[in-house]
């Protein structure tokens, strides 16, 4: 039998077609190898991913990935999956296809062997990373719990249940683990029952118990971590919402502890999520109250954990994260709290320009206007030696020029009359500003104005009448 002219002339087509036809029809073993070979496919280019949507690719995909005999079964049809999803239309395909794409990912998710695991935490996270729709529907089904519940996984022993993490909170992630582990072991017992109806023995091969968990190797137990810390990073992004779901989970007393414990991989993507939930709290004043409350022991340990970063990392793409979540923080944090202050303020003098700029906007919104404390931050700041650092910093890259001057501004409006903004000159940094710069931000010239004006206030000499260009 001739195949249709359009196959005859694109042999793509044809293939996916076959691939499909056999994940069907075909015994397990050829579905694991036509799965296979569209994921190769997939991963190829955009053209070959978009061909098998349209021809009907994603239906399959989801029968297979259910297949809890086969755990091979559901990791093929995962890894496919997850090379489709770099395109939000893709995305859609699959999170609404039957409205239970979705709902069929996050129940093979809590439900499955960790190496399966792995793969389909992957494929919630590039889903949520290409579509703000994906979030939302994986949120109404849940996902944030299991995903939780396995970054939690043998990662409190029991000599902490007494310690300064919170007794409560780690308990509550513990039954969680637990209730997971129950849900998994009545599924797996009620799976059984209908095999040996079916078929006069045998089980299922799928696993979720705490035996079979235990059993797996530490590295496949890290993939697993990893990925589900991906996720909710993806989950957090940009999303209030989500990120309310995690704190509400104990998420963040999880994030922090990894971050203190984990592989150099695993620790980004969890300061990575801290960041997003973070960015949420800064813009909801409802989810910053609640999540980052002075008493909680779990807002407590992700303080500890950024500064301990922020203090000894030497990546400049962790220390950029965890600067940003500090600045995201600002206004959780009490005047005595100086802890935090002094190795922001250091970070500064950092050799890299880029995190020198964060850390000097994490240190503007201690001393914004917007913070209630903004005056007191300010003092602290200048007792930690930031000055110098600042006006070493006018000197550096454009960017770090221009978040240098705005901090330099906040500290002599707040904190003018200190007796240190004399003799570092900075009356003289502000009014030698480049007309450029203030023609490229005008809402800077209203700033270095009112800085000059409250460092004449205090401290008159021969300069005090200069800079009238800017006012």
């Amino acid at each position: 039998m001739a195949l249709p002219p359009i196959a005859s002339n694109d042999p793509i087509v044809a293939w996916v077609w076959v691939g499909i036809t056999s994940i069907y029809m075909a015994p397990m073993a050829e579905k694991i190898e036509a799965a296979n070979q569209l994921a190769s496919l997939a991963k190829d280019n955009d053209r070959n991913k978009q061909i098998i949507v349209e021809e009907g690719g994603v239906p399959p995909f989801l029968k297979l990935i259910k297949e809890k005999d086969s755990p091979e079964a559901q990791i093929a049809a995962a890894v496919a999956l997850f090379y489709l999803c770099n395109d939000g239309d893709r995305v859609r395909a699959i999170s609404e296809e039957s409205t239970a794409g979705v709902q069929t990912i996050v129940k093979v998710l809590a439900d499955s062997p960790m190496r399966v695991q792995i793969w389909v935490a992957r494929l919630v996270a590039v889903m949520a990373e290409n579509d703000s729709g994906a979030q939302d529907y994986f949120a109404r089904e849940n996902v944030i719990r299991p995903l939780v519940t396995l970054l939690s996984f043998e990662t409190f022993s029991d000599d902490q249940f007494g310690g300064q993490m919170g007794k409560q909170s780690i308990h509550s992630l513990v039954q969680m683990n637990k209730e997971m582990e129950k849900v998994g072991e009545t599924k797996t017992r009620s799976s059984n029952k209908e095999k040996d109806r079916d078929n006069g023995g045998g089980g299922s091969k799928g696993g979720g118990t705490r035996k079979e968990r235990e059993k797996e190797s530490w590295e496949v137990k890290q993939k697993l971590k990893m990925s589900c810390a991906e996720a909710l990073w993806m989950l957090a992004k940009g999303s209030v919402s989500n990120s309310k779901r995690i704190t509400e989970t104990k998420g963040l007393l999880c994030l922090a502890k990894l971050v203190e414990i984990g592989e150099p991989e695993l620790q980004f993507n969890c300061v990575m999520t801290i960041k997003e939930i973070t960015f949420a709290a800064e813009s909801n004043a409802d989810l910053r109250r609640a999540a980052f409350k002075a008493n909680s022991p779990a807002a407590k340990a992700v303080v500890d954990q950024l500064l301990r970063v922020i203090k000894g990392s030497s990546s400049p793409k962790l220390l950029v994260a965890a600067l940003q979540s500090m600045g995201s923080l600002a206004r959780t944090f009490p005047a005595r709290e100086t802890r935090v202050i002094g190795p922001l303020v250091n970070h500064l003098n950092n050799r890299s320009q880029e995190v020198a700029a964060e850390a000097a906007i994490a240190l503007a919104k201690f001393t914004c206007e917007e913070n209630f404390l903004c005056e007191a931050h300010s003092k602290t700041m200048i007792e930690f030696n930031a000055i110098p650092a600042l006006m070493k910093l006018l000197r550096g890259s454009e960017r770090a020029q221009l978040r240098a001057l705005i901090l330099l501004c906040y500290l002599a409006v707040n904190a003018g009359n200190h007796e240190a903004l004399e003799p570092a000159r900075v009356l003289t940094a502000l009014e030698g500003v480049d007309r450029m710069v203030l023609a490229q931000y005008p809402e800077l010239r209203e700033l270095v104005a009112k800085a000059v004006y409250h460092i004449n206030l205090y401290h008159r000499g021969p300069h005090s009448q200069r800079l009238t260009f800017v006012i």
